[in-house]
This record gives C-alpha cells, structure tokens and sequence, in this order.
C-alpha cells in the first residue's frame, strides 16, 4: 500500500473482564502491530465492555465522523449471553458484507473446527468498512493474515481510491 494511499484502523477490544483490569489485552495490540505492518494507519483504539449500545455507539461515532476506513473489532463473537459484537455492528450497519465473516470461518476451518461456531459479521456504515475479529490472539493473526491482501482492494474501492473490480 503507497503511503498516499494509507487506510486508516480503529481498533475496538470488547471485553468485560479487560475494563475491570482482570485480563491483559493482546488481540488489540497484535492488530495494531499486524496493520502497521502492512501500511495501514492506527487512527485510535479502545477497550470497552461487552455492551451492546456503548459498542454500537462508538462504532456509528467513528463512522459517522469520518475517523477511520476500517474498524476492526476484536471479541464478543462466541456463544456467551455477553458475547454481543456481531449484534452491536449490525445494529449500525447501513450494507452487509457477508463474504468477509464466511471466508474467515471457511480458512479457519484449516486450523480449528471451533471456527464454526464465530458469530462474526462485517458490515459497511457511510464508507467504513466493520469487521468483527476473534477474541483470541491466535485466531486473530490466522484472520488477518488472511484477509489483508482482498481488503486493501474492497477498501480502495469502498473509500474511492479505486473504481475498477476486474483484475489485471
């Protein structure tokens, strides 16, 4: 990615336990660290509770003023009564993107059949682009490792960067 064309990252770590101090988060700086690396921009980053409208609200606040291209959330995607991420994003997405959520499952099928059971989504709101991410670090790499080469391009194309879909 050319640095005129930076995309720029804001990282949501949902977790109830992290907020009260009990557990250390590394999915969050890992996801800082990995998109460093591939060029992007970390225009902000926080830690809140497994709650549905706070996360939706700080969602739609980064969305609606133009913070970020990508937010990229991390936790809240199992089967816990508390696990709500997916919830909280499709409450404020204007356009699924379901294509994302299914290949992250289908690669990391490779690696756990427990994949199956995320509840990740993603989702566009104006022209940020949401993915929900795993709590865990592991899972973590494995999803963006895979995803980043495909999003650069949506990406471009969602914030207008680029205007054509067909490969060369």
């Amino acid at each position: 990615m050319n640095m005129e064309n930076k995309m720029r990252v804001y990282i949501i770590t949902s977790s109830d336990s992290g907020v009260r101090g009990e557990r250390e988060d590394k999915s969050g700086p890992l996801i800082a660290e990995m998109c460093l690396e591939q060029g992007y921009e970390i225009v902000g980053s926080i830690m809140l509770p497994d709650e549905r409208q706070m996360l939706s609200e700080e969602m739609a606040r980064v969305c609606d003023e133009g913070i970020s291209d990508l937010i990229l959330t991390t936790g809240g995607t199992g089967f816990s009564p508390r696990d709500i991420t997916p919830e909280a994003t499709m409450d404020i997405t204007e356009r699924i993107v379901p294509g994302i959520p299914e290949a992250m499952r289908m690669n990391s099928m490779k690696y756990t059949n427990r994949s199956m059971l995320s509840r990740a989504t993603a989702g566009i709101r104006k022209q940020t682009l949401i993915i929900n991410l795993p709590g865990s670090p592991k899972a973590v790499k494995e999803n963006l490792e895979f995803l980043f080469g495909p999003l650069e391009h949506g990406l471009e194309i969602l914030t207008g960067k680029a205007s054509n879909c067909a490969r060369k």
